[in-house]
């Protein structure tokens, strides 16, 4: 493992010591056995008792449970992704026997029962006993990435993000694959990666799929496909796993600077629209009704700024009201509006108006009343 890798490591693994682990024991009748399972809840999960949270399902979860739970508690505390429940299973030593398939290559013995064991018993006992949304990710790792792809081919896939960390795959499985994301009528998003130093016959093979899904003509499919330069078959899991999770929530992320200087400093567009589509692609991808950040709104209020687009704080103060009642967002977006549009009397009185509202941002009582007595000094009332 390189030095990279190294670094990432020891920087996420202590990250999930702070969050709720749970160790878990399934009684499945699919397998007639035992399974043990490690959950990762949110850090507020007992707190926020109305909130729902997707689930990443993580195959091989003795070794990539912590590297992906630290990873999606890295992020989720930058909010850059939503938080989640990841669900670990263990498969020491049986790995092989939970992923094998027949000379059709679909699931066989043993690994007919594992497919039906986490679509049918796992996932219901999840969605009993905790607080999940209904917005699923699956990763694997060699034989176990070429498994989670057996999903796919359900009429109704059970989930939507498919992580494939070096897959050892099965013969057919890549046509089925690929036929399967090009008729999809729903949003998936599938990541596949390799290394310049990954198993030979692997990396070949991953080699010929990216190919196929390259030129897959479906909008509604978000693929993503990188090979690392230096990494092993093991080591490549250290790279992979926060890309992988980062571009399945690209829109979730705050505004970036490409999108601001692309999208929001382009007076063809309102940036207020922008806002609020951004935010229902959000509820329609993801399942999950987010309130729009702070920081967004400052980002679109910067972008009104610097394009004069003062009509463009109409629509953000009624927005800003709706997402932050009582504090003085909604209120300075108001008077600036009004002060820029011809209106500085009413503005003035406006900035006046936020005492005793909360401060947000850079926003406080001394702030407004700064800015209401430098319109009064410029025009006398």
């Amino acid at each position: 493992m390189n030095r990279l890798s190294t670094m990432l490591l020891a920087l996420i693994l202590p990250i999930v010591s702070w969050s709720q682990i749970l160790h878990e024991t399934v009684n499945s009748q699919k397998l007639g056995e035992k399974r043990e399972i490690k959950i990762q809840l949110p850090r507020n999960y007992e707190q926020n008792l109305e909130k729902r949270y997707p689930v990443v399902v993580v195959l091989d979860g003795d070794y990539l449970f912590e590297p992906v739970a630290g990873m999606v508690d890295y992020y989720s505390y930058w909010k850059d992704v939503p938080e989640m429940i990841v669900v670990g299973i263990n498969q020491d030593g049986i790995r092989m026997e939970d992923t094998s398939y027949g000379e059709n290559s679909l699931p066989a013995d043993k690994g007919a029962k594992f497919f039906e064991f986490i679509g049918m018993e796992l996932l219901a006992s999840l969605d009993q006993k905790y607080r999940t949304a209904n917005f699923r990710m699956i990763v694997g790792h060699d034989f176990t990435a070429n498994f989670i792809n057996y999903y796919l081919l359900k009429q109704e896939p059970i989930f939507k993000g498919y992580i494939n960390l070096s897959p050892d795959l099965a013969p057919e499985v890549t046509n089925w694959v690929t036929d399967a994301l090009e008729s999809s009528e729903s949003k998936k998003w599938f990541y596949l990666a390799t290394s310049n130093e990954d198993i030979p016959a692997l990396k070949s093979g991953i080699a010929s799929f990216d190919n196929q899904l390259k030129n897959i003509n479906n909008k509604l499919v978000s693929y993503k496909f990188e090979e690392f330069t230096g990494e092993s078959h093991y080591s490549l899991v250290g790279k992979a796993i926060p890309s992988a999770i980062s571009s399945m929530f690209e829109i979730y992320r705050p505004i970036s600077t490409k999108d601001y200087n692309e999208i929001l400093l382009q007076t063809s567009i309102s940036p207020t629209q922008y806002l609020t589509e951004k935010y229902e692609s959000i509820e329609e991808l993801y399942g999950l009704k987010r309130q729009i950040s702070i920081n967004d709104f400052m980002a679109v209020h910067n972008a009104i700024e610097k394009t004069r687009n003062w009509e463009a704080y109409k629509d953000l103060y009624k927005l800003a009201f709706d997402h932050y009642p009582g504090t003085m967002l909604g209120t300075f977006f108001e008077a600036r509006h009004e002060e820029e549009t011809g209106n500085p009397k009413k503005a003035m009185r406006i900035y006046q108006n936020a005492y005793g509202q909360k401060s947000i941002a850079f926003l406080d009582a001394d702030y407004m009343l700064e800015k209401a007595d430098a319109i009064k000094k410029d025009f006398g009332y």
